[in-house]
């Protein structure tokens, strides 16, 4: 990898890409209100069955998928893809936060690479192009490698849910930072079997808690998160 492409990812993978990222809890606000995470250690099994049981069977495999998809400039895959990500969204809360993050970091891609032709495939996708279908866009301009771009997606998602640990317990940032680390240490094996679900075409979508916790979530008396 180049190091223009390493900086790419760096940037993509920051918390300070302007996509709202930090007003989303993913269900953990409301998984704290049940009592379910209470602590640094059920917090850190929370976000490490998360990152297991979702993102590597579901979101992953579907940014490489999406990846591939946009190298080729696949327009007819890439909505195949989207309509997929949408149906897996099983609350409105968690719904809007994939259309509303898509939505800005098109608006982002379109002041940063106004000339790729790939942009007016996101901006065709309806209702709105999904998070991670607009962020596999944004892998694919980078030029980096399907795995190390895979690792700078699951590193973003693991860190934003780390700082939202942190707010919503509430945590040290010392407790944040082994929190981190425990994720560090399974988002490789997760990105392989990404890749290989990708490459098999197969993904899958099965979270009943996290739908349950998001649904009530959205009628919760007290929170400081959007999801």
């Amino acid at each position: 990898m180049t190091p223009a492409s390493l900086l790419q990812l760096m940037w993509l993978a920051s918390p300070a890409l302007p996509v709202g990222g930090f007003s989303y809890s993913e269900g953990l606000e409301a998984a704290i209100d049940s009592g379910q995470v209470s602590d640094e250690a059920t917090a850190g099994d929370w976000l490490q069955h998360q990152l297991q049981l979702g993102l590597a069977r579901s979101e992953l495999p579907l940014v490489a998928a999406a990846f591939t998809a946009w190298q080729a400039a696949d327009g007819e895959r890439i909505g195949q893809l989207n309509r997929w990500v949408l149906s897996t969204r099983e609350s409105s809360e968690l719904r809007q936060q994939t259309e509303q993050m898509g939505r800005s970091l098109l608006v982002w891609l379109r002041l940063r690479e106004g000339d790729d032709p790939r942009l007016a495939l996101l901006e065709a996708l309806k209702p709105a192009p999904a998070w991670p279908v607009a962020f596999a866009l944004a892998l694919a301009q980078s030029a980096a490698p399907l795995a190390d771009s895979l690792h700078c997606f699951a590193f973003g998602w693991a860190e934003n849910m780390v700082q939202a640990a942190i707010k919503a317990v509430p945590l040290g940032q010392n407790a944040g930072q082994r929190m981190l680390a425990r994720l560090m240490q399974d988002i490789p094996a997760a990105c392989e079997q990404a890749i290989a679900r990708a490459a098999a075409d197969e993904r899958q979508a099965f979270s009943p808690m996290l739908a349950i916790l998001s649904a009530q979530h959205e009628t919760q008396y007290s929170r400081l998160f959007r999801s």
